[in-house]
């Protein structure tokens, strides 16, 4: 287990990322690349911490002298239940950043703001869309439609193959989002303004996502959280149509803003030096 030096009032300021297993995380890569360039001394490391420790460690966050956290795979839902959680993190159901206010360990959940703000990033106008079209129910979908829902989209079509996953998803957040089968997605292509997959299909090792980026519109926008591999088949097909694309890489740098603002006090930028840093790391062999 990485550990950093503890800290105290007035000493270096140093936050981590707490998951089982959480070796291949480039969290490290981007918050020391904002501390560096916006010349705050603090520090960012990993903790890898097995589930049945997990409680201990939380409670003991600040004497092992860390302002906050990020919270990873398998901790995201214990996260929410030992801390104080804002709309979002009780929305989505999991919290993905910790820090501390009046004494009070707090959460919330940046995927949500992550993946708005991308899409704000690179296609700005794309929620003129009234139709958003959903592929996966599954933790990354709840971030996703939940931002769509607080931004205003007025239908979101849900598609997962177990139709009941979209339905709990369809009860959770209201009549605006829409549950469908997987077979149903040809008939909502044509009239969806925003597609989004949320689902493993496309990334590396997985079998690919079959959708017919030619049924959208003219000026649809089509995002994919996967950024492994950083294009993913369908990004490739909707760029060769020329349609707006956000990638699943931008959503991993928007989504570290909130945390980085909280713990060392400076909003930092996503920019593109960044993320040639992170893409580069991304490729490597």
């Amino acid at each position: 287990m990485t550990s950093s030096t503890p800290t105290s009032q007035g000493k270096t300021r140093a936050a981590c990322l707490i998951g089982w297993p959480a070796a291949h995380s480039r969290s490290p890569l981007i918050h020391h690349y904002w501390l560096r360039t916006l010349g705050i001394e603090g520090g960012y490391v990993i903790e890898a911490v097995p589930p049945e420790d997990f409680k201990d460690f939380l409670f003991r966050l600040s004497l092992r002298g860390f302002v906050g956290a990020n919270v990873t795979r398998p901790h995201k839902e214990q996260a929410l239940a030992l801390s104080a959680p804002d709309e979002r993190a009780r929305a989505v159901g999991a919290a993905n950043t910790l820090w501390f206010a009046d004494g009070e360990l707090r959460s919330t959940n940046t995927d949500v703001e992550g993946f708005i703000n991308n899409l704000d990033a690179c296609a700005p106008g794309w929620d003129k869309a009234e139709d958003a079209l959903v592929l996966g129910a599954g933790g990354a979908s709840r971030a996703v439609v939940f931002g769509l829902i607080e931004r205003g989209i007025a239908r979101v079509h849900l598609v997962n193959r177990t139709i009941d996953r979209a339905r709990a998803l369809a009860d959770l957040y209201g009549a605006r989002v829409h549950p469908a089968t997987w077979d149903t997605v040809g008939d909502l292509l044509p009239r969806a303004g925003l597609l989004v997959n949320t689902t493993s299909l496309g990334m590396h090792g997985q079998p690919p996502l079959e959708i017919d980026v030619g049924l959208l519109p003219q000026g649809a926008v089509v995002s994919d959280i996967v950024y492994v591999p950083l294009v993913t088949p369908l990004l490739a097909a909707a760029t060769a149509r020329g349609l707006k694309t956000a990638d699943g890489l931008g959503m991993l740098l928007h989504q570290a803003v909130r945390g980085f603002e909280l713990w060392f006090g400076q909003r930092p930028q996503v920019t593109a030096e960044l993320r040639a840093i992170v893409e580069a790391d991304l490729t490597k062999t």
